[in-house]
């Protein structure tokens, strides 16, 4: 471990990190990241100005100096609007990070280590609706100085571009250089309306869904193939369908209406089943359909309190 020491006479002594700090010592880099950032948020130099409680012409010039010290255009001004570059777009992108950095290492230092500040959580919309939100009113009991920001969306949020802290997610998770934790696991059904099997027929095995409307999800990630176990082999069926939906509550909504045949997690159609609102069919062809769910997060030495604390809380009460 390197060791730092207080030097009485350093002129001649500067490591080459102090050189370098000394160097940029005489500009205000977090004050010139910031009004860039605000300004690529709000898309003009006056709208900046009145959060930031400045001139539209002193934002101008700290982005003019900028430009000038890195000798790039960051953006190109017109006289409706601003556009990033591809150099605006990297120095955005760094700044943004470096800003959430220097943030949460102030709060660590300053509290240290207590979990407090913003986390924002990504979470499906029927599994956040059902699961998520209610353990929420726990979690900030037992941790009031975090402020929770909760978004839920069937869409892929970027964790890594900085859209949320922590993302819940379901099925396989693609190579990336995020940190994943196993929450639990979720089994899929195959379901339609009595209205629907009554009108229809009700398929006896997988071929039969071919002469079916089979409801789907249409996020790039979906898989238009549902699994089945024929005489013990393990088959992909090619479903078609006339509607696709990009959140499970609808594929169910449009189940019950009697529009089609849909494959959707448990946990969002039991309470239906049990009611007897939607019938499970094929379940003598289900392979073990289930997905497992994740927290997905950006890891490592530097991963903030509030994340790791909320990781741990959420873990153990879905495991259960």
């Amino acid at each position: 471990m390197a060791e730092y020491v207080m030097l009485d006479n350093p002129s001649e002594k500067l490591s080459s990190f102090a050189r370098d700090a000394k160097a940029i010592a005489g500009v205000d880099r977090a004050r010139e990241l910031a009004i860039f950032a605000v300004v690529v948020e709000c898309g003009s130099f006056s709208a900046a100005g009145r959060i930031l409680e400045l001139s539209a012409s002193a934002v101008s010039r700290t982005i003019d100096r900028i430009e000038g010290r890195l000798g790039v255009r960051l953006l190109l001004r017109s006289t409706r609007a601003l556009s990033m570059t591809a150099e605006g777009r990297t120095y955005f992108q760094a700044a943004r990070s470096i800003l959430l950095e220097l943030d949460d290492a102030e709060l660590q230092v300053a509290n240290q280590g207590a979990p407090r500040g913003r986390l924002r959580i990504s979470a499906s919309l029927s599994h956040g609706r059902l699961f998520v939100v209610p353990l929420l009113k726990e979690f900030a009991a037992l941790y009031p100085e975090i402020l929770i920001d909760i978004s839920l969306t069937d869409a892929l949020v970027d964790i890594a571009a900085g859209q949320a802290d922590v993302a819940i997610r379901f099925g396989p998770l693609a190579d990336s250089a995020l940190t994943a934790r196993k929450l639990s696991e979720n089994r899929r059904v195959i379901v339609a309306s009595p209205d629907y099997l009554a009108r229809y027929g009700t398929p006896q095995t997988p071929a039969d869904l071919l002469a079916h409307n089979c409801l789907n999800f249409n996020f790039r990630r979906s898989e238009t193939r549902w699994p089945f176990r024929v005489n013990g082999q393990y088959t992909w069926l090619e479903i078609k369908g006339g509607i696709e939906a990009n959140s499970g509550e609808t594929l169910g909504q449009l189940a019950l209406l009697g529009v089609g045949i849909a494959r959707l997690g448990v946990f969002g159609v039991e309470g239906d089943i049990k009611a007897g609102r939607l019938i499970p069919i094929l379940e003598e062809f289900n392979p073990g359909d289930v997905d497992q769910i994740h927290a997905v997060f950006i890891g490592g030495s530097n991963m903030p309190t509030r994340t790791r604390v909320f990781i741990d809380f959420i873990a153990e009460r879905l495991s259960s």
